[in-house]
């Protein structure tokens, strides 16, 4: 990836959100980071250039901003093992419909983008699409986003390929302020991530868990082969 670019990465209060930030700090991007804190967000050398406050439910609001933006990684969450009714609607809103709002809206905007560089989305999702996390709530959420995204990329038209990238990142278990006995660290993490970042692959798998590597895969290709019907039967 080129220096200079605009990254813009939601969740950017959290663990994970706060590596990626320094290191594509690091590596010479301009970082704007989009939080739901409500305290002040301080601005030095390892922090966004720029914090934006926003709310889920409120995507739209955001429009001005994702349009400076040439990377933008939805990285935002939550994780609660509630059993209340509000619990699974607070996780597949934030965590499911709240990413592909954006998503649609990033998609809207690179159609209309006249440069002849190509924005990219990238989707941080879980193992929880398919495997167990032993949270209900979470499992479903993930596995919803995880569909819509898998579905939003094999259906995209050639003329939106030309000018927006998706990614679907599968992430493993790190440690974090929700999962402080997570295997990988958030600084590990989120240098897998940048590297990985150069690879033409939409599936990205990051994880510790040998049987990830297997069932993702092929849970994609059938997604592939699924819309693939789709088009033929549209056409």
């Amino acid at each position: 990836m080129k220096n200079k670019k605009i990254v813009g990465i939601t969740g950017a209060s959290g663990a994970l959100g706060k590596e990626l930030t320094k290191l594509f700090r690091q590596k010479g991007y301009k970082v704007i980071g989009f939080t739901h804190s409500k305290s002040n967000s301080k601005v030095d050398l390892e922090s966004p250039n720029e914090w934006i406050k926003w709310e889920c439910g409120k995507e739209s609001s955001l429009k001005k901003h994702l349009k400076k933006i040439d990377i933008l990684i939805l990285n935002h969450g939550i994780y609660n093992l509630s059993r209340e009714n509000i619990n699974y609607e607070n996780s597949i809103e934030i965590n499911a419909l709240s990413k592909f709002k954006l998503l649609n809206l990033f998609e809207e905007i690179a159609r209309t983008n006249d440069s002849l560089t190509r924005k990219e989305i990238w989707i941080n999702t879980s193992e929880a699409e398919i495997l167990p996390a032993l949270n209900p709530s979470y499992e479903i959420s993930k596995s919803l986003i995880g569909q819509l995204v898998s579905f939003k990329n094999n259906l995209l038209n050639e003329e939106t390929k030309k000018k927006l990238i998706i990614k679907k990142i599968i992430i493993g278990p790190f440690k974090s302020e929700l999962n402080p006995i997570g295997i990988m660290s958030p600084k590990f993490v989120s240098k897998k991530i940048y590297d990985f970042s150069n690879s033409k692959r939409f599936l990205i798998i990051i994880s510790p868990n040998p049987i990830t590597y297997i069932l993702f895969p092929i849970k994609e290709f059938f997604n592939f082969l699924y819309c693939q019907i789709i088009y033929r039967y549209k056409s």
